[in-house]
């Protein structure tokens, strides 16, 4: 017995398969299975043309007699879900790969920080990152120990490799703090590797990471560029430049030197103050970039 119309079928059809992609994604645990089984029902009561609850609280949007949809709206209904199923996966590993890795580059500029200034035997300074360190890769720790991404679903050791970098930041404690600083960062290379293992088996670069740091302090230039603020602009190139270096580092091919050059056409800009020229310079930049995150980041 058919109790829905074609619209009703089609916005339950439209939510269930939004909602199956939501659970398959981006949720875990008792949200995850609330979602699968949600847009399952949505699914199946749409293929179905017929609602239970409905049924059961004398409800219907649709009858028995009526009309089918013509042709030119089941196709226009048919693209539409298309659009939802393909765009949203799409979308969706998209995001959920760029979330986790601007997660954990924000705990992982502590860690670099740290690294370096116990390299340059700097305690005060390491002191300082490593205290905002231990909190950061706490949250990172718990957040996806919790839950996983799609691109990090199968990862069975990802939980293992998380403690065991816990274990190796509390072991460094007393030698940052008071002990031997060159005895912590060698400690402290330990790590790397371990993160290098995670990203490499599910299938991250480390250019996806490089990429995705320096996309972040690439916005403040952009935002000076903008603004025609030079002097800001100056003052973030250096940060910009050495995210850039770690692009370079991991590939040097004709698009990652249009960036450069186009990082470098920038500053050249704001050092001869020209700034009705800045914006255009910064969306050249923002341009050289994007096209190359899209493919490879």
């Amino acid at each position: 017995m058919n109790n829905l119309h074609p619209i009703d079928r089609f916005v339950r059809a439209f939510a269930g398969i939004a909602l199956l992609e939501l659970g398959y994604f981006w949720l875990a645990g008792g949200w995850q299975i609330g979602a699968f089984v949600v847009g399952a029902v949505l699914l199946i009561t749409a293929l179905a043309k017929f609602c239970p609850l409905y049924s059961l609280l004398g409800l219907r949007t649709g009858h028995a007699q009526t009309n089918a949809p013509g042709k030119v709206y089941a196709v226009l209904a048919g693209l539409g879900l298309l659009a939802v199923l393909v765009g949203g996966s799409y979308a969706s590993q998209f995001f959920t790969r760029k979330l986790f890795l601007e997660d954990f580059n924000a705990m992982n500029d502590y860690y670099k920080q740290t690294l370096f200034l116990t390299g340059k035997n700097e305690r005060a300074k390491a002191i300082e990152k490593y205290d905002l360190l231990l909190p950061a890769f706490a949250r990172f720790q718990a957040k996806y120990s919790a839950y996983r991404p799609y691109a990090l679903k199968n990862d069975t050791q990802l939980a293992a490799d998380l403690a065991s970098v816990q274990g190796m930041l509390a072991g460094v404690n007393e030698p940052v703090r008071t002990g031997d600083l060159q005895q912590a960062h060698l400690a402290l290379e330990k790590v790397r590797p371990v993160f290098q293992q995670m990203f490499k088996r599910n299938g991250f670069s480390m250019l996806a990471v490089a990429l995705v740091d320096f996309h972040d302090d690439m916005e403040l230039m952009l935002e000076a560029a903008e603004s025609k603020n030079a002097d800001k602009l100056l003052a973030l190139y250096p940060q910009v430049s050495d995210k850039l270096k770690a692009i370079e580092a991991e590939a040097s091919d004709a698009e990652i030197q249009t960036i450069r050059k186009n990082l470098d056409a920038l500053r050249d800009q704001a050092q001869a103050k020209s700034l009705d020229a800045l914006p255009a310079a910064g969306e050249a930049l923002k341009t050289s970039f994007v096209k190359v995150y899209l493919k490879r980041g």
